[in-house]
């Protein structure tokens, strides 16, 4: 038996070799293309996402798995009677200092007048079923087309009931309004706040002025009626080496928009005129070198 050259023998194994990797290769390929149709197209979803696959019909399962957002307001449907109940009782409790009360979300205000501030807070500081022991804030409001144009609101937190409360009053510029300072100490500061902003003065308070502006500032800035430039403007002076308070001086005064009126100063009325009255002038004739001499 005729024996066969080395070179042949090593072609006749390296091309078997290689038949065979290619053969093992798209085994591998198509078990792979299988497996990731298979994952990427669940039995309960269409693969299709055309309009019609979208719209289930009636009496099938929608294809769409995600939850529905819900609606925010429906987390307080279920706390807002408790919080109108409360309220009922807390006017039971104190008929002649409560005037109204309202439910927002998940807090309750109280609506009371200037002269009953101090009970109401009291009330609410040291009753078992309140237990207010904190004031967090004290804001204050503009409203010039009231006849009591301030409105200063209270909001106090009960750490054992875990809950809020607002208590609202009125007051204007001569009317003054009870200090709170005598039930907690964190209001001095916010009273004069609203003292420095709005103007609203608290009779009882042992230190009221002005706690965020400058000394000597006039007004108060958070009033609807104050400009919005203010009076003065402050800079500073290289030769007094300090910053110095001056009148106030713009480079453009304040403009009246109002009106449909023209933004801009200056232009006039304008001139009316139509397409037919609008001629251009003739040409003038060139003057020739020659008619000169």
């Amino acid at each position: 038996m005729a024996s066969l050259a080395p070179r042949t023998v090593v072609r006749s194994l390296s091309s078997a070799t290689h038949s065979a990797r290619r053969s093992v290769a798209a085994v591998h390929g198509a078990a792979l293309r299988s497996s990731a149709a298979s994952s990427s197209a669940p039995a309960s979803r269409p693969l299709t996402t055309s309009s019609a696959a979208r719209s289930a019909p009636a009496g099938q399962e929608s294809p769409f798995k995600e939850p529905a957002p819900r609606n925010p307001n429906e987390d307080y449907l279920a706390i807002a009677p408790q919080l109108q109940e409360f309220g009922a009782y807390l006017m039971a409790s104190l008929p002649k200092f409560i005037q109204q009360t309202s439910v927002y979300k998940d807090e309750l205000t109280l609506y009371v007048a200037p002269s009953a501030v101090v009970p109401v807070l009291h009330f609410l500081r040291d009753h078992t079923n309140t237990q207010y022991k904190q004031v967090m804030d004290i804001a204050g409001a503009d409203y010039p087309t009231r006849s009591h144009r301030f409105e200063v609101v209270y909001h106090l937190l009960s750490v054992k009931h875990n809950s809020r409360i607002r208590v609202k009053t009125y007051a204007d510029e001569v009317s003054p309004v009870p200090s709170a300072t005598g039930l907690f100490r964190g209001a001095d500061w916010y009273e004069r706040e609203a003292w420095d902003m709005y103007g609203i003065f608290f009779t009882g308070h042992p230190d009221l002025r002005r706690i965020l502006t400058d000394y000597g500032f006039e007004g108060h800035p958070l009033r609807k009626d104050f400009p919005l430039t203010g009076y003065t403007e402050v800079r500073y002076d290289e030769e007094k080496k300090r910053v110095v308070s001056e009148p106030l001086q713009l480079s453009q005064a304040f403009r009246n928009f109002e009106g449909a009126l023209s933004p801009w100063e200056g232009t006039g009325t304008g001139v009316a005129s139509r397409a037919e009255q609008f001629t251009l002038k003739p040409p003038q004739e060139e003057k020739k070198e020659g008619a000169k001499k």
